[in-house]
């Protein structure tokens, strides 16, 4: 049987794959599991559950509070709010566990279950084979008194909210920023903290039905943004997806700063500052080259990571690193959140817009990126590239040809069979060219052969 978690809890069809079943059966295990299991002796556990607006998630969360209560765990149950929200609140109350229902920027028919360990963080492989295993088993089933209680979690986000107006260094009072929330989990609080924080803000993307998250809108759509800014004067826009645990950005003119350039703009700013823990940037492999170089020319030295946040947050947690994240706008302050924290991101890139007088357009030339392109060579055999003679080959002479100035990057796969070819240069001609060769090259040594 194949692992049910992958690299962001379980994800999949409503109603195929998540079904009410599946969701309760999870719930009971993760009882056990992330809260009778780590609980003090003799003490009820208690699990705060979120979810985003998609419509699914009303009868997903219900089957996970049912299981959770069934099995004897207290459920905080705080209603829409963004993954980085329902992190914050488990820590907050210093509960067991937490359960966020969401798809994260997939479109509404899918939705996925993602566990919090006690104090927010993100679960390790060991804790989600755990979970696995505990599924095999009877769940516990107490009675009377020891079956849990359901409580709305009234304050949820107002809680949310004051924390991360905690944590701004500065007001955002004169900025004009549109925001756009993808229907997504956001729509609430995102408009609330920037107004509160004292921006003017001009919102798209707001107004959740249950099916029109990330349709069309957020940082996977970001053409409406685009032109929102440029239709409104905005100073900046900032895209979330469907969670809210990511975040683009939009300058002036309309420009878009991803997730490289806003870490280049925030470790420059905590460096500045003195407050960049062994001025360090943790970042995956994925990153623009252009990151890395100007990262060096700061004095700031880049750690780098498999590709995903979870591999990010590993490196950031081993040695207490407080910035990193993903070209795809996971941006990870661990002074401040235990996962990606889209909206916090945002509150801090306009913050640092508004102190220094500069547009966002300066600040993201800190960096300059560098043209990147990637190909998918499917149906290959993924296992054997590394091993490949004439690919070897093919990706030394690339590199010696690229300098300095280009890099090149082959990488399997996790779930198809499917070698990604990416290639970095100067020129964008360049790199469209040696990434095409080494496609070619890949598919002719790789191609999966099939018998008659």
């Amino acid at each position: 049987m194949s692992r049910l978690f992958g690299t962001d809890g379980v994800r999949g069809k409503a109603n195929q794959l998540i079904t009410p079943q599946l969701a309760m059966s999870l719930a009971q295990a993760a009882a056990v599991v992330l809260g009778f299991n780590q609980a003090e002796a003799g003490k009820r556990p208690v699990a705060v559950v979120a979810k985003d607006p998609r419509i699914s998630g009303d009868f997903i969360s219900a089957a996970i509070e049912a299981g959770l209560a069934a099995a004897g765990v207290d459920v905080y149950d705080a209603g829409t709010l963004p993954t980085p929200a329902a992190a914050y609140l488990v820590a907050d109350l210093d509960a067991d566990f937490g359960v966020m229902i969401s798809a994260s920027h997939n479109a509404a028919p899918d939705n996925g279950i993602k566990f919090l360990a006690r104090g927010g963080q993100k679960l390790d492989d060991a804790l989600e084979d755990a979970i696995e295993a505990q599924l095999e088993l009877e769940p516990p089933r107490p009675l009377g008194a020891d079956v849990g209680r359901i409580r709305r979690f009234a304050d949820a986000e107002d809680r949310y909210v004051v924390h991360l107006l905690s944590t701004m260094p500065n007001r955002l009072s004169g900025l004009k920023v549109v925001l756009d929330c993808a229907h997504g989990a956001a729509s609430g609080c995102s408009p609330q903290v920037f107004k509160d924080a004292g921006a003017d803000i001009v919102v798209i993307g707001a107004d959740p039905d249950g099916v029109n998250i990330n349709d069309g809108y957020g940082s996977t759509h970001l053409g409406p943004l685009q032109a929102a800014v440029i239709e409104h004067g905005a100073d900046l826009g900032i895209a979330h997806d469907g969670d809210a645990d990511r975040c683009l950005a939009v300058d002036h003119e309309g420009n878009v700063v991803d997730g490289d350039e806003i870490m280049a703009i925030m470790a420059t700013t905590l460096k500045e500052q003195g407050r960049l823990k062994d001025d360090t940037l943790v970042a995956t492999v994925m990153s623009n080259l252009g990151l890395k170089i100007a990262m060096e020319e700061a004095g700031i030295r880049i750690e780098e990571t498999g590709v995903g946040d979870r591999y990010v947050l590993e490196a950031m947690r081993a040695k207490g690193y407080n910035l990193g994240g993903e070209q795809s706008g996971h941006v990870i302050f661990s002074d401040h959140a235990t996962t990606g924290d889209g909206v916090l991101t945002g509150l801090h890139i306009a913050a640092r817009v508004a102190a220094t007088g500069k547009s966002l357009k300066e600040l993201a030339a800190t960096m300059q990126v560098l043209p990147q392109v990637l190909i998918n060579v499917k149906d290959v055999d993924k296992t054997a590239f590394g091993s490949n003679a004439a690919v070897a080959a093919a990706v030394s002479d690339v590199e010696s040809e690229l300098g300095p100035n280009g890099r090149v990057l082959l990488r399997p796969s996790g779930t198809e069979p499917v070698v990604r070819v990416m290639v970095e240069a100067t020129e964008q001609a360049v790199a469209e060219d040696m990434a095409r060769r080494l496609a070619m090259i890949v598919q002719t040594e790789l191609a999966l052969t099939t018998s008659v």
